[in-house]
């Protein structure tokens, strides 16, 4: 490690200790985001322990005017929590901040730092008899701190909502470096603005979250998962309304996977089972039941029975114990990591109107087929709730980096056009960053922005949390230069 000559990075080492103050060695694990497309170069990475001194380090940084960009666990897909390539920026990586500092059994909460790994959450929970139901494929890398900065959803939306909805309260240390305890625990609190909710999925562009209350559930008595075969992405819509009336709330998850992303999944990871081989579309059902396992199967038996009497399924496997309801969601979580495999391609994270999708996702590949002949289109993601990773691959005899470089934005045109046409968003889970920042004032009113410009404006005047992500540059400046 070189040694801190700046004042600046002694300053900032006054706060958290040297050997907290990354400088000058390999920092590519904090500079590089997880699908390895952005690569910036930070002027230092600056460790906290304590809420108190994540304040300290913000007054710092603002008194020199250096802005900072917060970071957990670095497994964010559009690239707002690195670095920009100027050198001039500290990443502020919560890491260190792990503590579990309340559980509350009567109140169903648990009080956690930003950087505890949502496994862990997971696991405390769960060890207390209680259930924190957001669930995703990093999980066991994934904070908690960047699950809400992000909005995360995960497999259990269709139940229990977004991270916003399983979050009851925050600490946030402001731009100003002032620190808000707004860790309640209350259902109900109309004593103005919401401002937790303004927190949560601002990806830290208008506070710090340092730690949060999450709401917790009873733990469920038995959890059957199963796989259904489809010929028809609209049999797998009209399965979700059939499985909806038939399981209500018991319904915990409804993930749905085009034959070309289990393919790409059985190229890449062959030891995995493929129980439901060849079929056009196939649906990973998931109910949890506070009723005994039993009569939890019999009710889902009796549903996918008369599925297959309707014709909205072809073929059904039910999980016989744990370790095959696990390869069933193994199988489904590999997805991303074949892609990964396979190449890059042009990601989406979009939400539709159920009704809608699979209009869209005909429309859609009809279009991007003519356009770019021999593309791959891999079609996956949480159809009850209507979020689809609907990802285009290179066709197998181009180069896939070639691919990505020549034709996004093209791509970008065509998805994110049907997406507005039917009513859609372009985001739905996985943030704004500095992916789709851009293009976002093509799909976002401009008198949201505009609120939005001025929210960013009053809290963090200066501009130093984690700018030119989710806002274009130049919504912030105008309404600056506006005020004055």
């Amino acid at each position: 490690m070189n040694t801190l000559t700046t004042p600046l990075l002694q300053e900032l080492s006054g706060v958290v200790g040297q050997a907290h103050v990354l400088h000058g060695s390999d920092l590519s694990a904090y500079e590089v985001d997880w699908r390895k497309r952005w690569r910036g170069r930070a002027l230092a990475v600056v460790r906290p322990s304590s809420t108190a001194e994540v304040a300290q380090v913000v007054r710092v940084c603002a008194a020199h005017g250096v802005s900072i960009v917060p970071q957990g666990g670095n497994t964010g897909l559009v690239g707002g929590g690195v670095p920009d390539a100027s050198g001039t920026q500290v990443v502020l990586s919560l890491q260190r901040m792990q503590r579990i500092r309340t559980l509350d059994s009567a109140n169903l909460t648990l009080t956690v730092e930003a950087g505890c790994i949502l496994q862990t959450v997971q696991e405390t929970a769960r060890q207390a008899g209680l259930l924190f139901p957001l669930s995703l494929a990093a999980e066991g890398s994934c904070t908690i701190g960047g699950n809400l900065a992000t909005n995360a959803g995960g497999t259990q939306v269709l139940r229990y909502g977004n991270a916003r909805d399983l979050c009851l309260g925050v600490e946030v240390v402001t731009a100003q470096g002032d620190i808000w305890d707004g860790l309640s625990g209350l259902r109900k609190d109309n004593t103005g603005y919401d401002l937790r909710g303004l927190m949560v999925g601002s990806e830290g562009t208008l506070g710090i979250i340092t730690a949060a209350t999450l709401k917790l559930f009873p733990a469920p008595r038995s959890s059957i998962t199963a796989l259904a075969s489809c010929s028809e992405l609209a049999d797998a819509v009209r399965l979700l309304a059939h499985a909806q009336s038939h399981l209500d709330a018991t319904l915990t998850g409804f993930e749905v996977m085009n034959r070309f992303s289990l393919d790409l999944v059985a190229r890449h990871f062959p030891q995995l089972p493929r129980l439901l081989p060849g079929t056009p579309w196939t649906v990973l059902i998931e109910q949890s039941d506070t009723r005994s396992e039993t009569l939890a199967r019999e009710t889902l038996e009796a549903m996918l029975s008369q599925a297959l009497e309707l014709g909205l399924i072809d073929d059904v496997v039910l999980a016989e114990n744990l370790a095959q309801s696990h390869a069933m969601w193994h199988l489904r979580e590999s997805i991303p990591l074949a892609q990964a495999e396979e190449g890059l391609n042009v990601k989406h994270d979009i939400s539709l109107p159920i009704s809608a999708i699979a209009e869209f996702v005909a429309t859609t590949d009809s279009r991007l087929q003519t356009r770019f002949d021999g593309v791959r289109l891999v079609n996956f993601g949480h159809l009850g709730d209507g979020n689809l990773h609907y990802n285009v691959q290179a066709p197998s005899s181009d180069s896939a980096a070639s691919f990505l470089r020549d034709n996004e934005e093209a791509v970008n045109d065509i998805v994110y056009e049907a997406v507005r046409s039917f009513g859609g968003s372009i985001s739905a889970e996985h943030g704004v960053g500095q992916l789709k920042r851009d293009c976002l004032p093509r799909y976002k009113a401009a008198t949201a922005l505009a609120m939005m410009g001025s929210i960013k404006s009053a809290l963090d005047p200066q501009g130093i949390l984690n700018p030119a992500r989710v806002l274009p540059a130049d919504a912030q400046r105008s309404v600056t230069e506006q005020a004055l």
